[in-house]
């Protein structure tokens, strides 16, 4: 959707259908270990004034302070200083529940201010939010209120988005994947196997969801995404289970590890020189 604006703020909206009761989604997008099972190992004080944060790959965190906290309905947070010196940024999230046991959860986000400086941060939220939304419905599909844990690795690649696309999803061997088609990773990187559950690519992202049952019961989300002139790769995964953490422990470094030696970091600030 496009950026729209007022006399105080600049937002996006995004709006999608999961399965579950509200109550079940509500745990899923408002608490700490919910969040955990589908986006990025997060803590939330849950209550209005509490502090909620975010931790992504290579220890990067945001944190913010949560406005509204209304059960099973409605969550909202601001952010500051979530980019240098950009303006507060607030999110909402609104449930409203449908037949069938399903929700529709309505997401904005907000800056407030009336300058377009910061265009390009909002729209990469509109494009980054579609790949976590598959793997949220699919954990509630398959896997709501399990004990869970994430982990994951990210890193800069100096070429083109296809090349980026192209080296990382060979190298996994999800290269020309069909939904429902079973793969798995070739000798070399880490243990990957699964069933191909969703697929999207485009001039911007390419991703691939997987419903792992190796190295253990998960999910993964492996992508690479355009980046000013250059691109990012990533790949996501989300185990479950009395044993998720510690699975999620043994793994991180293997990621970290093969993701930095197949894309080093030193390569895309040389190129960046």
């Amino acid at each position: 959707m496009p950026i729209r604006s007022d006399a105080e703020r600049r937002w996006v909206e995004l709006e999608f259908v999961v399965p579950g009761t509200p109550e079940q989604v509500w745990r899923a997008i408002a608490t700490g270990p919910g969040i955990s099972a589908w986006f990025a190992p997060t803590t939330a004080e849950e209550r209005v004034g509490g502090k909620i944060e975010f931790t992504f790959s290579a220890g990067v965190t945001s944190s913010g302070t949560i406005t509204a906290w209304e059960p099973p309905t409605r969550l909202a947070y601001e952010e500051h200083g979530w980019s240098g010196n950009a303006p507060p940024l607030a999110s909402e999230f609104v449930i409203s529940s449908r037949s069938g046991d399903r929700c529709v959860v309505r997401l904005v986000h907000s800056l407030f201010s009336t300058s377009d400086s910061w265009d390009d941060e909002i729209e990469g939220f509109e494009s980054g939010w579609p790949g976590f939304f598959q793997v949220l419905r699919l954990y509630l599909r398959h896997f709501a209120d399990q004990n869970a844990a994430a982990t994951g690795a990210m890193s800069a690649y100096p070429g083109t988005h296809a090349e980026a696309w192209k080296q990382l999803a060979t190298a996994l061997g999800v290269f020309g994947p069909n939904v429902g088609e079973r793969r798995s990773a070739p000798a070399g990187a880490p243990p990957l196997a699964g069933t191909i559950e969703h697929v999207r690519q485009s001039d911007e992202t390419c991703e691939v969801l997987l419903r792992l049952d190796q190295p253990a019961q998960g999910i993964a989300l492996i992508g690479s995404y355009r980046w000013e002139d250059k691109a990012r790769v990533a790949a996501s995964l989300f185990f479950y289970g009395d044993r998720a953490t510690e699975i999620a422990a043994e793994h991180e470094p293997r990621w970290r590890a093969w993701l930095e030696a197949r894309f080093p970091a030193n390569a895309a600030q040389k190129a960046n020189a």
